[in-house]
């Protein structure tokens, strides 16, 4: 009788335990999501990054935000108006909290403009046009414009707001050094007012999002329901596939192009697609006059234009779609996908694959044997594949192209010092406007984070194209405007300044319990899922 006690004194609170725990897991909705990037950073406004700011999302706000049907919406602003076409007037959602527990008012707003237009920032961007804020009350700031911009909002859905207090005391007033990998307190933890704390950073290992019990939209009739979100990085595409499959994963972002057909006739499995408002290109080097990574010497053959229509002639894109993309693609000759405010059709014509005028184009330029030349990539998917795909290609018509597959975090450090001379890259229309695409890429590059070329790292640069560019800026009539946008995508092309070569066709690979809705941008919303 005294063993069976004392077994029962030591069994008991394991017995609770369990009991809790069991209780808690009825009511615990933990999303387990997987896909081949890693945030590079925390840092709300060091990186321009995709795999990033798909994590930044959901726990740093802006003043607007999307709903479900990707219209502009009133956020941590409750509402704006324009006192004049230099000055837009936000009234700021009281009683709004950030993860820390500090109180959201103009002065974070203020502080977080001067932070976003810091030098070392790279989403400038988000804040087209601004050059100050201004706190006119304890709920209410301007942005004082430093010119007319038609479509600010669209700009400021990508506006991260962060908490001066927090971001003082952790010596963090300015955004980390992403270029150079500076190591800082905001680079590994968060503060925002979304609906996901950061409780978790394990960089290359895990990251975890807890839902913010006192976030200030949890009433909303799109709220999901996700207490927790384990962000997974898993490099291998046959891993991510086969966690899926097993149910040791709930959400694949990026499930290889190669298993979809096989995943589409699991009956624990659902895809959900949508045509991404991004394009997948190839840049050049058009600044240098000599190559870093080629055997040409003393003089550099992607300024000659006519090369660069050899390189577009010698790419068999309808091979790439249905080798590398399992027709998951569609191909384009626009740095402006398809849905995105002034694309036009005009602009998708491609050039024709047609090796014999690939080859006239290249001796005609002086490079009748070709040359030699190195094309950086990331180790990421498709451009990884892609990266293998095309040398075979120019190879064709003489240029013998050497892939350099490095990884993602290596790689874009890499590039953003113009230390390459040819790379694949794909970019997505954050703002759903051109301007984003068009100044961010092609304008002539200022190499200073200034908003003006920031990610043209083959540096082309046109006076025609800058000028277009101004205008577009700031146009107020749009068919004006579109008019601009059409004539400086037309140029693009002419002078194939940069090389697109698809718009993607996103698969989101999910166990049939998980619900979740395609998003133009690539981005998870998580607090509008649903684990049933």
């Amino acid at each position: 009788m005294l063993m069976v006690i004392r077994m029962t004194r030591r069994i008991l609170p394991t017995l609770i335990s369990a009991i809790v725990l069991a209780s808690t897991a009825v009511h615990a909705k933990t999303l387990r999501y997987a896909s081949q990037d890693d945030p590079q950073t925390l840092d709300a406004h060091s990186s321009n990054l995709l795999p990033t700011n798909r994590v930044l999302s959901s726990v740093y706000e802006g003043l607007v935000g999307r709903d479900k049907n990707y219209k502009i919406v009133p956020w941590l602003a409750l509402s704006w108006s324009q006192p004049d076409r230099m000055t837009w007037r936000f009234k700021l959602r009281p009683n709004v909290k950030f993860h820390g527990g500090e109180e959201l008012t103009a002065d974070d707003v203020v502080f977080s403009v001067e932070r976003a237009l810091h030098p070392l920032s790279q989403m400038k961007s988000s804040l087209q046009g601004v050059k100050a804020a201004k706190k006119i009350d304890k709920l209410t700031v301007d942005l004082i414009m430093s010119e007319p911009n038609p479509v600010l909002l669209n700009h400021l859905f990508q506006f991260r707001i962060v908490s001066k207090e927090w971001s003082e005391k952790h010596k963090a007033a300015v955004p980390q050094n992403y270029k150079d990998r500076e190591d800082t307190y905001s680079s590994r933890n968060a503060n925002g007012t979304g609906p996901f704390k950061v409780t978790l950073r394990q960089p290359d290992v895990k990251t975890v999002l807890v839902a913010n019990a006192d976030w200030w939209n949890k009433g909303s009739a799109e709220k999901g329901n996700l207490t927790q979100v384990d962000i997974l990085p898993v490099k291998s595409n046959a891993t991510r596939a086969a966690a899926l499959l097993s149910g040791e994963v709930d959400f694949v972002l990026d499930p290889p192009p190669q298993d979809i057909a096989r995943l589409k006739t699991n009956p624990n499995v659902k895809i959900v697609e949508g045509a991404e408002a991004r394009v997948q290109y190839l840049a050049f080097d058009q600044f240098r006059d000599e190559l870093l990574y080629s055997d040409v010497k003393g003089k550099n053959p992607l300024k000659d234009v006519r090369v660069r229509q050899a390189i577009a002639h010698a790419i068999d894109i309808e091979a790439i779609k249905d080798k590398v993309m399992r027709n998951l693609a569609i191909p384009t000759g626009s740095q402006v996908p398809r849905g995105v405010q002034g694309y036009t059709k005009d602009a998708e014509k491609r050039a024709d694959y047609d090796k014999d005028k690939a080859k006239k184009l290249l001796a005609d330029a002086g490079y009748p044997n070709g040359f030699g030349i190195t094309i950086d990539c990331g180790n990421i998917q498709p451009a990884a594949d892609i990266c293998q795909a095309i040398p075979p290609m120019l190879s064709q018509v003489g240029i013998r192209a050497t892939p350099n597959i490095i990884p993602q975090a290596t790689y874009f450090p890499k590039i953003q010092k113009f230390d390459t001379s040819m790379y694949i890259l794909s970019w997505g229309s954050a703002t759903y406007d051109a301007l984003y695409n068009l100044q961010l890429l092609l304008h002539t590059s200022t190499g200073d984070n200034t908003g003006y070329g920031d990610s043209n790292y083959g540096r082309y640069s046109n006076k025609k194209m800058d000028e277009l560019i101004g205008k577009i800026k700031v146009e107020a009539d749009m068919k004006k405007r579109d008019g601009f946008i059409r004539e400086a995508l037309m140029l693009h092309n002419q002078e194939v300044a940069t090389l697109p070569l698809h718009q993607p066709l996103v698969p989101w690979a999910m166990r049939k319990n998980v619900e979740a809705t395609f998003t133009p941008n690539n981005i998870p919303y998580f607090f509008r899922f649903k684990l049933n």
